[in-house]
């Protein structure tokens, strides 16, 4: 059995770096987004506590600096929501199970085909 070729030991180490690089990247992109996540849920609970200590204090008085400062929680809370659902769902998730229905579904038509051509 001969070695391979120079150039193609080439090709192969230099598909070999770029899918290290893509590695690399979509790690630190993941690390990236952990980071944020984790930071957003701590934020959250902070919210949650303010808005807790807040609350009795407005049924009190109903200040109108209390409730800015109650409706400003509400809206980060709900953004916060948006950014830990937002994760949930990207269109990745639903690649993999899309081309497999497309995949199956198509050789079960053409398994259909088959076995009625067959008892025709």
């Amino acid at each position: 059995m001969q070695p391979p070729p120079e150039s193609s030991t080439d090709t192969t180490n230099a598909d070999i770096e770029t899918s290290i690089t893509e590695v690399e990247q979509a790690l630190t992109a993941i690390k990236q987004r952990h980071a944020q996540i984790e930071g957003d849920r701590q934020r959250k609970i902070e919210l949650k506590h303010k808005l807790e200590e807040i609350r009795p204090q407005l049924a009190k008085n109903k200040l109108p600096a209390l409730q800015a400062e109650l409706k400003e929680i509400k809206t980060q809370l709900e953004t916060i929501e948006v950014n830990l659902e937002s994760q949930l769902f990207t269109v990745d998730v639903f690649k993999e199970p899309f081309w497999q229905a497309v995949r199956f579904g198509g050789l079960g038509i053409v398994v259909g085909w088959i076995l009625k051509s067959c008892t025709s």
